[in-house]
């Protein structure tokens, strides 16, 4: 264990407890993702700015949680899958899908399989897309706009992974029923 605290917003740093109290009255909980990341208050305050902008974009919610998770899935964040898994089944997105994302398969739906698609390739190839991937992306249907929305949802998360990876963030008990683990 590295040894980094999960806290409250009493033993949180001053600057972090305005954002995890209003985590608290929002969920009922402070996941342990933000209570972790209030050790440094900045941090903490970049990764919901961030995901606020990424939730107030064009993506659907659907869209959004292929994102996050095709992310978290390709940077091996046991957290973050178990956590965006279980945020996208109370999005609505269906189980297959859901399933097929924590399995790094491709998707049915050829909308969502081009954005499953360009996430993994933004993830793995450090942001160096080829134009014949952006014009794929593009063709069916997305926009350029909606391109840029997806590398935001993708530094948002892969801060998020990048933490998880280094605090070993332990997984929140309302997040227990999708654990995961990179499949072998």
């Amino acid at each position: 264990m590295t040894g980094f605290k999960v806290h409250s917003v009493e033993s949180a740093p001053q600057a972090a407890r305005g954002a995890l109290q209003g985590l608290q009255e929002m969920f009922g909980f402070i996941p342990n993702i933000a209570a972790v990341m209030g050790e440094a208050p900045g941090v903490l305050k970049a990764y919901l700015a961030m995901l606020e902008q990424f939730e107030s974009g064009t993506l659907s919610p659907a869209e959004q949680q292929v994102v996050l998770l095709t992310t978290s899935f390709t940077n091996r964040c046991t957290y973050c899958v178990a956590a965006h898994s279980t945020i996208a089944t109370l999005k609505h997105v269906p189980e297959d899908v859901i399933e097929a994302l924590r399995r790094g398969e491709p998707l049915g739906d050829p909308r969502l399989e081009a954005l499953r698609r360009m996430t993994a390739a933004i993830v793995e190839n450090r942001g160096f897309v080829g134009e014949t991937q952006v014009r794929e992306f593009l063709d069916t249907g997305f926009t350029r706009a909606q391109l840029l929305e997806v590398v935001l949802g993708v530094a948002m998360k892969t801060l998020s992974n990048y933490m998880n990876h280094i605090t070993e963030t332990p997984l929140d008990e309302a997040f227990s029923a999708m654990a995961w683990a990179q499949p072998v």
